[in-house]
């Protein structure tokens, strides 16, 4: 765990939209806000069909079938699998997803007024001149801004003394001429003088790094190609150590380049001989320790190096143990450790470096208190963790580790952590915080005085008012009897404007949720969220099983083979926000990427009638499938997380029983919006693309099912912040026109 975060690690948290979709601005205008039916008219009512005469395309039907365990499985979409993948060029795949494409624009060209408005509301919520929160790291300061109009942003730095203004990247100069760019690691040395940074220009993830030297303006020669993960200065600023990707986009090694030496000299730190795990490095607190980590979903290994002689024997902190998972700092030669080997919600120990594996506990494992993270500063440390699946910040010293100094905020939902703090010995600690209602902030604590002074709050230019808004944390039970969270928020007039549109009782609420990998979903602020809670929706976030919300075995209580707990928590989270009157049957509309996905997928096989709308970004829908390839990028690193079917029957039987592509049936399907990227390393292209094909084949509704395809782009859409925010104004276009709240064209 590498805690120090260089300053110019680009901090965006007044910048960076939320985990839910982007949304927008506050009006009372009946074009936008339009509802012409009763709620329960609305649920009864069939969603807008496709446009005119335009024919969906329908993917051809090849034989292919594979078995496992006894048991085989058709699949006559396999071929949209483009076999000679990361190179995606067989042309009857490109015709199809083009023809896909096609048919997603013929749908919402109809909708383009309404998708304009969308994100010329969203845009002006969006302050276009802006600029984090200077902050400084050794002799200078950093800062980053984005100029009016431009895409993307521009990174400075000057002399803490006092002296020039200094530009370091200009990201809009860099992605000149691409269809996507993305900036990866960015790393200053010690000394002051290079800037390593990598870019990457297609979606895929596969980063190229340069070496700017920012006394002459000038880039060395020294070009590292398809890297993942950071840039790390060692060797007294003589050299980089990185993480290159191997051809199934795996990070298997740490390597050591010598600036200035050609790259098929680079030493190999540490090679990983498990295709399931990842290594990834970083510097200790005070910068004077390389950590090398490696570990897959669940289990984790750390060696040290010294920064200053990289090549030198490691110390093996303490041998992999299947479940075990720890991360490691160092402060003057005490190694500290974060573990869950006595603990499932994790422990904080420490030992010393002559034997790292005699763990000595500082703060026990708790039931109550779920640690998620430690920062390690000169005269104090952090711990950071949820209480009741609130965040909590604490101070403590190193005389008295028991002697919680807490960091409180005045509401009682909200999320918030450490933010930009780079150097060893730090005065006033950098925060971030917001909540369902209030705009991000940057904060600033002092440590002596124990006061929150802020630096910055969100800026929304077209305005902005939180006592327009409420909101609640509700609990609902799952079918288990578990009581799930749920964060809600909406507006205070909500029911005058339901009644001014003509709604008659409850009316359409958004769910939002990810589940997956412990990633908890914080109840962090969205001004694009804004565009559907202003035209009476409710926004609701499931903190369902599968994240980490409620603690490590929150967690533990979605993946593997109780996966479906997650998909039936959030089925159960729309039933009893239904039965709760936030809402009515047919009137929650869903949205989920990725993992997110999958469960977009899971929740319309088991429960369709319930649903609106929904939008399925980069779904991983063919979880079967992928787990059983493990050529693909990422599924050996899955199995810990899914299960491996190809070597465990009982495995196989359970994902087939839920597998969102393997388990569409004949029935009706709501409306939808599925995205993809061409370029996707994580959920490959093919996976929406089989499962709409087969979605269309058996379904027997006639609901609109759209796919869009970035056919330049990846994981995450389009890049550029107004290229994002555009697809997130087709998405709420989408919603409000599938629940009949789009404005009425003329002639109608």
């Amino acid at each position: 765990m590498t805690h120090r975060i260089s300053a110019i690690a680009l901090a965006t948290a007044l910048t960076a939209t939320t985990f839910a979709p982007a949304a927008v601005l506050a009006t009372n205008s009946e074009d936008f806000a339009r509802v012409t039916t009763s709620a329960a008219a609305a649920a009864q009512t069939p969603a807008p069909k496709s446009t005119g005469d335009i024919k969906p395309p329908v993917a051809e039907k090849r034989p292919h079938s594979y078995s496992h365990h006894g048991i085989t499985i058709e699949d006559p979409y396999d071929w949209l699998y483009d076999k000679s993948y990361p190179v995606v060029d067989d042309e009857n795949v490109l015709d199809h997803v083009k023809a896909e494409n096609a048919y997603f624009e013929a749908n919402m060209a109809a909708q383009a007024p309404l998708t304009e408005a969308l994100f010329t509301e969203m845009r002006a919520r969006i302050k276009e001149d802006d600029s984090t929160v200077p902050q400084k790291d050794g002799d200078w300061i950093y800062w980053s801004e984005f100029e009016e109009g431009a895409q993307y942003r521009k990174h400075y730095r000057k002399p803490a003394a006092g002296g020039e203004t200094q530009l370091l990247i200009d990201e809009n100069a860099l992605a000149e001429g691409q269809e996507y760019f993305s900036l990866g690691a960015a790393s200053v040395s010690q000394n002051g003088r290079y800037l390593a940074y990598s870019t990457d220009t297609s979606g895929s993830e596969r980063y190229t790094a340069r070496i700017k030297d920012l006394q002459t303006g000038e880039h060395l020669p020294d070009v590292l190609e398809n890297l993942r993960g950071g840039l790390v200065w060692v060797a007294n600023d003589t050299a980089l150590v990185y993480s290159p990707a191997t051809e199934e986009w795996r990070t298997l090694e740490a390597k050591l380049h010598m600036i200035g030496t050609p790259t098929g000299q680079d030493v190999t730190l540490y090679e990983e001989q498990d295709q399931s795990f990842s290594v990834g490095t970083g510097l200790s607190a005070q910068e004077d320790w390389l950590i090398i980590a490696t570990g897959d979903n669940e289990t984790s290994e750390v060696r040290l190096v010294p920064a200053a002689n990289p090549t030198a024997r490691p110390i093996l902190v303490k041998p992999r143990q299947k479940g075990v998972e720890y991360a490691v700092d160092v402060r003057d030669d005490e190694l500290w450790v974060w573990t869950n080997d006595d603990h499932i919600n994790f422990r904080l120990a420490k030992a010393s470096l002559e034997t790292p594996d005699d763990w000595q506990t500082v703060i026990a494992g708790s039931d109550e208190f779920y640690l998620t993270d430690f920062d390690l500063f000169k005269d104090f440390f952090v711990t950071e963790g949820r209480l009741n699946g609130l965040d909590q910040i604490q101070l403590r010293q190193y005389s008295d580790p028991a002697r919680i100094t807490p960091i409180t905020f005045p509401e009682a939902s909200y999320t918030a952590g450490l933010s930009n703090n780079p150097e060893y010995d730090m005065k006033k600690l950098r925060l971030s915080y917001q909540s369902m209602v209030t705009p991000g902030t940057v904060y600033d604590y002092d440590v002596a005085t124990a006061k929150l002074e802020t630096l910055k709050t969100q800026e929304i230019p077209s305005g902005y008012d939180a006592d327009l808004y409420t909101t609640e944390r509700v609990s609902v039970q799952a079918r288990d009897g578990t009581m799930v969270p749920v964060s809600i928020v909406m507006r205070k007039d909500r029911a005058e404007i339901l009644k001014k549109a003509g709604v008659e009782g409850p009316g359409p609420l958004h769910l939002y949720a990810y589940g997956a990998y412990g990633y908890a979903i914080p109840p962090g602020f969205s001004t694009s969220r804004l565009s559907l809670v202003d035209r009476g929706f409710a926004y609701a976030i499931a903190h369902i099983r599968g994240g980490d919300d409620l603690g490590r075995r929150w967690y533990l209580q979605g993946k593997l083979f109780e996966r479906t707990n997650t998909f039936n928590d959030f089925v159960d989270a729309g039933r009893g926000l239904i039965a709760q009157g936030y809402t009515a049957e047919g009137m929650v509309t869903a949205s989920g990427g990725s993992a997110g996905g999958e469960l977009m997928g899971a929740i319309i096989n088991q429960d369709p009638s319930q649903y609106g709308a929904i939008v399925a970004h980069v779904p991983f829908v063919d979880v079967l499938g992928t787990m059983l390839n493990e050529k693909l990028p990422l599924t050996p690193g899955e199995w810990q997380e899914w299960g491996n079917p190809i070597t465990d029957k009982a495995a196989f039987a359970y994902i087939l029983s839920y597998s969102p592509y393997d388990q569409v049936v004949a029935r009706d399907y709501p409306p939808m919006l599925v995205t993809a990227g061409l370029n996707d390393p994580r959920v490959t292209y093919w996976e929406p693309a089989k499962w709409v094909a087969k979605l269309r084949e058996v379904k027997t509704d006639d609901n609109l099912l759209l796919m869009k395809t970035n056919m330049g782009a990846g994981h995450g859409g389009q890049s550029g912040r107004w290229n994002s925010l555009k697809e997130t104004a087709e998405e709420y276009a989408f919603i409000l026109w599938q629940m009949g709240m789009a404005p009425k064209s003329k002639g109608e």
